[in-house]
């Protein structure tokens, strides 16, 4: 049960980052393992404290899926997010992304119109880039600023466009305009920014990517800790049959007496 408490609060805690709020997808598989993890550990706790044997096969058998899913999860997101790195800028103390250097998977999932509308029309609505401006005043500070992958991406234009810096989400006169798309899609609307960018969704595939591999260490850790239940319970399970079987034994040979 502590074992599907910690996924649960994985999934909780994926859910209440700032810079996960407006991703939803990769929450629900973490939550929905844990509570089914919550019911079957409930399961075979009633089992073996009250000697059903059926729970306790139904606990082995959903434990054993358990495992099954929950090692494919691990596998899943390690490929998924093994590609993808930020790209140092000179001058700056952050990086920026790049959208091509992530897994397919993930640029498929940011480069659907109607999916990336969400998050767009979510991030929008956040707090994400105008708090930039009240933390770096002046230029100095913000190029010094450890920016988080989604804020390099979706709250000011790329480097190589060669903006002029007036506050954090307002940028003038491009020096090469055409460099990239980006540089034209920039906005100084405080809706807009460059959440129409490139290198906005690259800046949350570099956010979850991030995110996805603190909770796979979780994850991990939980998996091998599920694999040595589910041993000492399939021994447990084995040691309760025999033991039946023995007394089974024991009293046809008591009534053969």
């Amino acid at each position: 049960m502590v074992l599907s408490v910690l996924i649960i609060g994985s999934g909780i805690w994926l859910a209440s980052k700032q810079d996960t709020e407006c991703v939803r997808f990769l929450r629900w598989p973490i939550i929905t393992i844990g509570v089914i993890l919550l019911l079957v550990s409930a399961a075979g706790f009633v089992g073996s404290l009250w000697r059903v044997p059926y729970l306790l096969v139904i606990y082995l058998i959903f434990m054993f899926v358990l495992i099954i899913v929950l090692l494919a999860l691990v596998i899943f997101a390690f490929v998924v997010t093994n590609k993808g790195g930020g790209h140092a800028v000179v001058g700056r103390n952050y990086d920026e992304y790049q959208l091509n250097d992530f897994s397919g998977w993930l640029r498929h999932y940011v480069e659907n119109t109607k999916q990336w509308n969400k998050i767009k029309s979510c991030l929008s609505s956040s707090k994400l880039c105008s708090q930039l401006d009240q933390r770096y005043p002046s230029a100095q500070y913000f190029f010094s600023a450890h920016l988080k992958p989604l804020e390099s991406g979706c709250c000011i234009p790329p480097s190589v466009c060669g903006y002029s810096f007036v506050n954090p989400t307002y940028w003038i006169n491009p020096v090469n305009q055409n460099a990239d798309i980006d540089c034209m899609l920039w906005s100084n609307d405080q809706m807009q920014l460059c959440y129409n960018c490139n290198s906005c969704k690259a800046g949350l595939l570099g956010n979850l990517k991030k995110e996805w591999r603190k909770i796979n260490i979780i994850l991990i850790v939980t998996l091998v800790a599920l694999i040595w239940v589910y041993l000492i319970g399939c021994s447990a399970f084995r040691n309760a049959q025999t033991e039946e079987l023995f007394r089974r034994y024991k009293q046809g040979f008591s009534g053969i007496r």
